[in-house]
């Protein structure tokens, strides 16, 4: 499986799906949103994350599954920023009028190309210009897939910018270990004793809450279901600090588990409430659903550029914007 790769023609461009295997683990990458479209454990039948069995449906799919997003991940109140300085406007594609994961053609959306690749891992690069979705700065990025040891995916993206912009970058897979229709019989645990509370436009008020007694205290794991909906960024630290284990979901009963690492800041909790079905077939042979997956994104703080308390997500010339996390599954037979 590994090296192997394939090339389709998607709207007359060229993308390429690349399949890597180690110890037991698999995934396949598209260079389209510099997506993960599928993973799998040999010890399960089951695809563990969201994706299509075609390339076709990425090209309008809503639900950012598997993808790379940015230039500014998450959401960006008004489509502005404070912390910048000066005015700017970054596309608005919320009902909400606000800014999300880099706008209408932000990097989900654009093809990637592959700039370098071995037997377990591969990179995706692409350069956004001066002034794309808003933004100032052209800035270069790159995503690298990489599949370590003792069944460890790891993703890491860095970026480079000509003047001063915003930089804040996600991975977006929604997982589901069981291979169930919803999320049900899933437990989360997040080292994390602060959360931040948003509007209806899941943009955050500014308070940065104590979980306890709350719905997003995950210190001591607890069930994710579908009647407790739940997409806010729960604190881990107030920046960016060396790699570190954080969370672990799991499937009391079905022997799966992971393990997430992060030099992140946040964890999103999305319980995937508002998945929208395009009909179109996914990786275990049927549509989606609400709820049919969590998705789990180390990133920074949403809207942090408004927020002075937040985590910075301004990067300058000549730094090296760099995000790193990884993702262990365990299984027991």
């Amino acid at each position: 499986m590994a090296l192997n790769d394939v090339t389709q023609q998607v709207d007359e461009a060229a993308v390429r799906q690349i399949s890597l295997t180690r110890d037991g683990l698999s995934v396949a990458l598209l260079s389209l949103g510099a997506t993960l479209q599928d993973l799998r454990l040999e010890t399960h039948e089951h695809s563990l994350v969201l994706g299509y069995q075609d390339i076709s449906p990425y090209l309008t799919d809503p639900n950012y599954f598997g993808t790379t997003v940015g230039r500014f991940a998450n959401r960006l109140r008004h489509g502005r920023a404070a912390a910048l300085g000066k005015a700017f406007q970054a596309d608005i594609n919320t009902p909400f009028g606000h800014h999300l994961h880099g706008g209408r053609d932000g990097t989900s959306k654009r093809n990637w190309q592959v700039s370098d690749r071995s037997e377990h891992h591969v990179d995706f690069t692409t350069t956004l210009s001066n002034g794309h979705m808003g933004f100032p700065g052209a800035l270069q990025v790159t995503t690298q897939y990489a599949l370590l040891k003792d069944q460890t995916l790891q993703i890491q993206i860095t970026a480079q910018t000509d003047a001063l912009t915003l930089c804040s970058f996600a991975h977006h897979s929604y997982f589901n270990l069981t291979g169930k229709p919803d999320i049900s019989g899933h437990a989360l645990r997040v080292d994390a004793g602060r959360y931040l509370p948003v509007d209806t436009g899941g943009i955050p008020s500014g308070v940065i809450a104590d979980v306890l007694d709350t719905d997003f205290d995950f210190r001591l794991a607890r069930d994710v279901t579908p009647a407790k909906p739940l997409d806010n960024n729960l604190c881990l630290s107030q920046q960016r600090r060396p790699l570190q284990q954080v969370a672990t979901l799991f499937a009391p009963g079905q022997n799966i588990s992971m393990d997430i690492a992060t030099t992140e800041p946040g964890l999103q909790v999305y319980t995937g409430h508002g998945i929208l079905s395009n009909g179109a077939l996914g990786n275990n042979g049927t549509a989606y659903g609400p709820c049919a997956g969590i998705a789990l994104e180390p990133q920074l703080w949403p809207d942090a550029p408004n927020h002075s308390g937040f985590p910075s997500a301004l990067l300058r010339p000549g730094e090296v914007y760099q995000k790193v996390s990884q993702f262990r599954f365990k299984a027991e037979i």
